[in-house]
């Protein structure tokens, strides 16, 4: 059953942010995923999400996504995002 990272961010320090980014899609890559939306214009038609930018990204599993998170490549990119966004990530399970 596939599962879904969601991730939701507000960029603080862009220029550190994007180190972030260049080794976490490597990272998404290695674990099986797919990323289905990766910042795009957002339109809002109810209540009100605060973050300027959402990743949603597909893996064959909860137990993949979680591997990838724990992953040493994954956590070698964190270190470049902390401090650099305020950031919620969560894994849903899919349909």
């Amino acid at each position: 059953m596939p599962a879904y990272i969601i991730a939701m961010a507000n960029i603080k320090d862009a220029q550190k942010y994007g180190e972030y980014a260049k080794r976490a899609g490597p990272a998404n890559t290695k674990h099986g995923s797919k990323f289905l939306v990766r910042g795009g214009k957002k339109t809002t038609l109810e209540g009100d999400i605060p973050f300027e930018r959402i990743v949603v990204s597909e893996f064959p599993d909860v137990e993949t996504a979680k591997k990838f998170y724990n992953s040493p490549e994954y956590q070698e990119a964190k270190k470049h995002r902390l401090g650099a966004a305020d950031f919620h990530m969560v894994i849903i399970e899919g349909a």
